[in-house]
Formats: structure tokens, sequence, C-alpha cells
């Protein structure tokens, strides 16, 4: 199971934390922010362990953005895999939206999940290299009609 995203506004810069003030302010077990400890995370020494909030917001930062892997081009994220991938038979829609960005959509080629990437129409080549991409309008959010409701709450329509 990953684990838990931090809060980083949660420690203040200036402030010094012991490891059980730093995990009840961040909601974590305090043998997590041992284990940081011994991943790297720089203490101030003595007993107990203090650590400067500054330096602990500089270690977590780094380590969320070492963790981080951007799709490359002609892949999209499979969530129920876990992993990028590409899509099922080179088949990708691309729903326009007005403000010039859309979604694009693919069905994985190893677990036959839907996909979704965000993207802008400009950059569908860039994105999207040697894929076959169907643009297609997005459906109107609003849609009249012609018929008039039948559930009217007015005392007129009650009564009559």
């Amino acid at each position: 199971m990953p684990g838990k995203r931090v809060n980083l506004n949660l420690i203040k810069t200036h402030f010094s934390y012991t490891a059980s003030e730093l995990a009840k302010r961040l909601g974590i077990h305090k043998n997590t922010v041992r284990n940081w400890m011994r991943a790297g995370l720089p203490c101030l020494g003595g007993r107990p362990a203090l650590f400067h909030g500054g330096t602990v917001r500089a270690f977590l930062s780094v380590r969320s953005a070492e963790r981080r892997q951007p799709c490359p081009p002609g892949f999209f994220y499979c969530f129920r895999c876990r992993e990028r991938r590409k899509p099922a038979l080179g088949l990708v829609d691309y729903v326009d939206r007005e403000n010039g960005a859309g979604n694009l959509t693919a069905i994985c080629e190893s677990c036959g999940a839907i996909m979704n990437r965000r993207a802008g129409r400009d950059r569908l080549g860039a994105i999207m290299p040697g894929l076959d991409v169907q643009i297609r309008q997005a459906a109107p959010t609003l849609v009249e009609s012609l018929d008039p409701s039948l559930n009217c709450g007015s005392k007129e329509q009650r009564s009559a």
C-alpha cells in the first residue's frame, strides 16, 4: 500500500519538532519520522532528537519530486495496472472543451480499463504521436426541453 501524502503546509519553517510532535502534526506514526531519519532526514542532535521545520519540508519535497514520473508521449497512466501503458490498438478519443483544453480517453492494452489524460488541442501531435486521435465535440452541459416539467409545486397548479 502506498504511503500517505503529507501536507507540507502543516510544518512551520522556523519551528523545531521532536519526532512525536512532528508525527502528531502530520497525522502519521512516530516510527515513520524515525524511518525518515534513517533515510537521511537530518536532526539537530541530542535527546530527544529535534528536527528543524525548514529541513523537514525540504527533505519531504525532494522525496516527493523523486517519485514523480510524468507520462511520456503516447502513453497514459492506467490506475488499474498502476503503470504507464499504451492505448489499445492505438485508438484515442479527444473530447474538445471550450477553453482549448480537452480530455483524452483510451482503453488500456493489458487490462481493458478506461484511461484518461488532459491535453490541449494544439499539442495533440506532440502528446500522442503516431496514434489515431478522433476529435469529438463535448456534449452541451444544459439541454433544453420542449415539454414543461410535470412536477410543478405551485398552488395554482394543484387546485386546478
